[in-house]
């Protein structure tokens, strides 16, 4: 019902303006990052993969439970699609609801720190890239809860769905999850806005250096 409602508030125009400035973009800029997000996340894919598979295996002996976690979350438009991460948390983390992840968080298992802190549990999400849910660079998609629960507390919040969301973004390279809602979306909204091949590049190698120091990590 929480998703069926964001998408109604965004196909009656609740989040217009902005859709229509994305609408006028060229669609040689599309299509050119598109084409990027494709050729980089199949060349990641391949190179992480041994990454990937050895996780996979020591989330399994370090914790009981899937290594893989698939949750939905909300895309472009308001369509929902299946977001692939590596598990950091136990079993049966929101058995009260959904939570918000926290410093410190109590949920997330000793090795998971370790995936959030470098990312790395993100890394099966360039298959959402591949397979068009999702753009190398743009907002960070949310839960449906939480979009809706953000749009309540900041109007608005839902314009982030005029582009497809990112596996990393200007608000991840500029406090990531640190921010609050109100400061996430301005950022999404500058990126929106703002968005260029150049812009996609800076925020990429910005990308790496927040890995290398864990900067906005929970």
């Amino acid at each position: 019902m929480a998703l069926q409602n964001t998408q109604q508030k965004v196909e009656s125009g609740y989040a217009s303006q902005i859709f229509d400035s994305v609408k006028r973009k060229n669609y040689a800029f599309l299509f050119i990052k598109r084409t990027m997000d494709f050729i980089l996340s199949l060349i990641a894919f391949i190179v992480t993969a041994p990454v990937v598979l050895l996780f996979i295996i020591l989330i399994k002996i370090d914790s009981p439970g899937p290594a893989l976690f698939i949750q939905e979350r909300v895309g472009l438009n308001g369509k929902a699609f299946r977001i692939y991460k590596l598990r950091t948390m136990r079993l049966n983390a929101e058995v009260n609801g959904p939570q918000w992840a926290s410093t410190d968080d109590p949920r997330i298992t000793k090795l998971g720190k370790f995936l959030r802190k470098t990312r790395i549990d993100e890394l099966p999400q360039f298959v959402n890239v591949l397979r068009g849910d999702m753009s190398l660079v743009g907002p960070r998609p949310e839960r449906a809860f939480f979009l809706v629960k953000f749009n309540h507390e900041v109007p608005g919040f839902t314009k982030r769905l005029a582009v497809k969301p990112g596996l990393t973004g200007w608000a991840q390279v500029n406090g990531g999850y640190e921010l609050a809602p109100k400061e996430k979306l301005e950022l999404d909204l500058y990126y929106i806005e703002h968005q260029t091949i150049l812009l996609d590049i800076n925020i990429m190698f910005k990308t790496v250096k927040v890995v290398l120091t864990g900067e906005g990590a929970r």
